[in-house]
């Protein structure tokens, strides 16, 4: 029986990291277009006296006989450079140079500074000064684009553009945020001068592309853009909403500005700003812009596109990763250092009584609208909302991590209430032995859990390691995102780890001490029931959330964007914890190890693809 368990777990060790190698070389062939596109990762010290981090791509037919036009791309706010992924591998398969940076405060670059918001716009000012430099790119042909917050950078370098002895930037097209409508006097103006121009305006956009009443009430919801007075002033090149004609979205406009040609157009799909990053029609429209402004060197259809590939094999590093966790712990119990916090034997879970099920079931409930409302209310608390959105000095270096830490603990507390609630009302009744259930360990085990946790987490962030090293990518799916980093990162991880902790370890004691047992004569599908209840709060407030910007076109009152856009990765990590737990428990019989591992992962998850302002 041992031996067939060692083999079993082997299997599918070896088979997590074949996956992993899979993604790897899968995504790395994609992404060279294969082979024909080298990949660098920069790190410079720029004029604005910060290290910017990026990824710069080359196509073989590109140079110094032979300038090729060139693209800097930037991510949003609390993102980082491979956000960039499906512009970047589309744009360098058609010929063009591509930067795509880690915004300052942002992936492997320096730290924001909180008073210097608009540094080197953001940094990418810093990269367009760097990529016009390069022998093999046409410094006349330079364009610039990003997403959300990246689109602001791009208005700021627009601005340090302006104000440089030789104007680099020829073109620019921005995703899911507003262009520059009005000049310092609050007049419309045409403040992007002779540069083409394109805008992507999300129909359900959480952030932008509302129009106001004096006193700030909502006019017009996203989807109704285009007729805003906004919108036609920039498709009119600037001119005041009232003199120029109607125009439409999805269709080049052009004018003569200075001597010089110049185009404006609006994209308006029916999808929200998150999607922006990963849609295949606003990449479609992302490389025909450039393809039209700065003449690819390889023309094809912007519908032709393969980034969907590099997605799918990154994702499946990111199962590799998650299977990496459980059989890596397991084999470490076969060494010397952790034999001893292996279990022989574990009781088998059992059904539950008729009062266990009122206690189960009600537990389950209760937590799941705790953490429902509890979210919604934390996001609505003042102080809260300054540390978060970096709004006060404070020593708090990533917000949004903070955030989700306190959400997190404030929960775990919760759960510790309800199972000290349900062991002295009814399970001590029943005759539950807690330390049977391996509840205390003694302090010696207790410390052997948490190293081990710790190793495993350090070799499951090597495989990560190797994947950038070897290869130049990454694991991740949309917005669940796993990327080297740099050691300040493991200090901010720190920083709120203990808040991780009390979720994590008393969500590992309730799913695995309190709440193991049957369903329909089945231990899988009681683990399956916790996972989604694990997770049921988050979906039913992105569900809501979601529902009503569709329906009614704004968001539910009081229940900010960015915070139901942080919970889509929160839904799958908390419901993959919860499987990992009750796999690590039922070889160990000890709830601390998943608990400590799972909360090391996800804070040094967290913390690498967040904003890092300094004070």
């Amino acid at each position: 029986m041992i031996q067939r368990r060692a083999r079993r777990n082997g299997f599918w060790l070896a088979l997590s990291l074949l996956l992993c190698l899979i993604s790897a070389v899968g995504a790395s062939v994609v992404q060279t277009h294969a082979g024909a596109v080298a990949v660098k990762d920069m790190q410079w010290e720029t004029s604005s006296g910060r290290m910017l981090n990026a990824l710069l791509f080359v196509p073989e037919t590109a140079s110094a006989d032979n300038r090729a036009p060139a693209v800097v791309v930037s991510h949003g706010w609390w993102n980082n450079r491979e956000m960039q992924d499906a512009n970047y591998v589309e744009l360098a398969r058609r010929g063009f140079v591509v930067l795509s940076i880690d915004m300052y405060g942002h992936g492997n670059s320096d730290p924001l500074p909180a008073d210097e918001l608009e540094v080197g716009g953001t940094g990418m000012y810093d990269g367009v000064k760097l990529i016009a430099d390069l022998p093999y790119v046409d410094s006349t042909r330079i364009g610039v684009t990003g997403h959300s917050n990246g689109a602001r950078a791009a208005n700021f370098s627009i601005a340090l553009d302006d104000a440089a002895d030789e104007q680099l930037i020829s073109s620019v097209f921005l995703v899911d945020n507003e262009a520059m409508y009005r000049d310092a006097e609050g007049a419309y103006a045409n403040l992007y001068g002779t540069r083409d121009v394109g805008l992507v305006a999300d129909q359900y956009d959480e952030f932008f592309f509302r129009s106001y009443s004096p006193e700030g009430v909502p006019l017009t919801a996203p989807r109704d853009f285009s007729t805003t007075d906004n919108a036609q002033s920039f498709l009119n090149f600037g001119a005041d909403p009232a003199s120029g004609e109607m125009r439409e979205v999805d269709t080049v406009y052009t004018d003569t500005i200075d001597g010089e040609d110049a185009i404006r157009i609006l994209h308006t799909p029916p999808q929200t700003h998150p999607w922006g990053t990963i849609s295949k029609y606003t990449v479609a429209d992302l490389v025909d812009f450039f393809d039209m402004t700065l003449d690819a060197p390889h023309a094809m259809d912007g519908t032709a596109q393969v980034w969907q590939i590099k997605e799918a094999f990154t994702a499946l590093g990111l199962l590799g990763f998650g299977m990496f966790l459980v059989p890596f712990t397991r084999a470490l119990l076969g060494t010397r250092a952790f034999a001893g916090l292996r279990a022989e034997t574990i009781a088998p879970a059992l059904p539950a009584t008729r009062s266990g099920h009122y206690w189960f079931w009600g537990g389950l409930v209760v937590s799941a609208i705790i953490s429902a409302w509890s979210y919604v209310w934390l996001s609505q608390q003042t102080w809260l909302a300054a540390l978060t959105h970096n709004a006060v000095p404070n020593p708090i270096p990533t917000g949004s991590v903070f955030f989700i830490g306190v959400w997190a603990a404030f929960n775990g507390i919760i759960a510790i209430i309800i199972m000290l609630a349900s062991y002295y009302l009814f399970g001590k009744k029943s005759g539950v032995r807690l330390r049977d259930l391996g509840i205390f360990p003694g302090w010696f085990k207790l410390l052997q859990s948490v190293a081990l946790a710790l190793v495993v987490t350090a070799a499951a962030f090597g495989l990560v390691f190797l994947a950038d090293y070897f290869f130049k990518t990454d694991f991740r799916l949309w917005v669940i995102a796993l990327k080297w980093f740099p050691q300040d990162k493991i200090w901010y991880a720190f920083f709120v780890l203990p808040l991780f902790l009390i979720y994590f370890v008393a969500n590992s004691v309730a799913i695995n001490v309190f709440n193991r047992v049957t369903i329909g004569g089945r231990e899988w599908v009681n683990t399956a029931v916790l996972a989604l209840f694990n997770s049921l709060g988050p979906i039913v407030l992105v569900l809501a959330q979601y529902i009503t910007f569709a329906v009614s076109g704004e968001l539910i009152p009081g229940f900010g964007g960015i915070y139901s856009i942080w919970l889509i990765p929160v839904i799958v990590i908390l419901a993959v914890s919860a499987v990992i737990s009750r796999k690590i428990y039922r070889a160990t019989n000890n709830p601390y190890i998943a608990g400590v591992l799972n909360a090391a992962v996800v804070v040094l998850m967290s913390a690498s693809n967040s904003l890092v302002v300094t004070y």
